[in-house]
């Protein structure tokens, strides 16, 4: 018999039952969030939308805050893995990339922003979801700065501070579009990628 490869394994892995369960759950609690906000969601009602038991929802998270834990880092490990594959890209396509995955892809809707924002909310006293927000902003960041380097000029600081600046644009639009009914995410996609394309000399 055929020894599995580790391809095989991770297949398993996410077919199995248990990681069945689990997707479950995460949705669940993704639905709930959406619906009525992250402190008034309880432990109950991810149950009851993961049509199980709030025991036996126990048995694969220790509680509401373990579940967003361990949703947000997936979440943002496969973000991650989505702006890397871009690198590749000449800068000005990069910089398009990420400005349609953010305004327009599956992360730019406003009721994604809404759930990101409760989780960045949850973060300030999660020590566990903090570490995970820094990561992703120092991996976002380092994306940035390297998009910079490869312009043909940077007229602000250097490609750290341009970063920097890109960063805080990204996130603030995203913001603004959730909080502010005079900008919506086609605003926000051409305001980014206007002002992005500026500070890298590409126009």
């Amino acid at each position: 018999m055929p020894k599995p490869t580790k391809t095989t394994q991770r297949s398993d892995q996410r077919n199995s039952r248990g990681e069945q369960r689990r997707r479950r759950i995460f949705k669940s609690l993704h639905d709930c969030i959406l619906a009525q906000g992250y402190v008034k969601t309880t432990l109950a009602d991810v149950a009851k939308g993961a049509d199980m038991s709030a025991s036996h929802l126990l048995y694969y998270f220790k509680g509401k805050e373990a579940i967003l834990e361990q949703y947000f880092e997936n979440v943002s490990e496969r973000f991650l893995e989505k702006i890397s594959a871009y690198s590749e890209q000449e800068p000005e396509q990069q910089i398009h990339s990420l400005a349609d995955f953010w305004f327009r892809g599956e992360a730019g809707t406003v009721k994604e922003i809404g759930f990101m924002l409760e989780c960045f909310g949850a973060a300030v006293n999660d020590e566990v979801l903090k570490v995970t927000k820094a990561e992703f902003d120092a991996h976002c960041k380092a994306f940035l700065a390297k998009t910079f380097e490869a312009c043909p000029s940077i007229i602000i600081g250097d490609s750290k501070d341009a970063a920097e600046i890109g960063y805080g644009l990204m996130i603030g639009l995203r913001s603004a579009v959730y909080f502010d009914d005079d900008i919506d995410l086609e605003d926000a996609h051409r305001l980014f990628v206007q002002s992005m394309l500026t500070m890298g000399g590409l126009r």
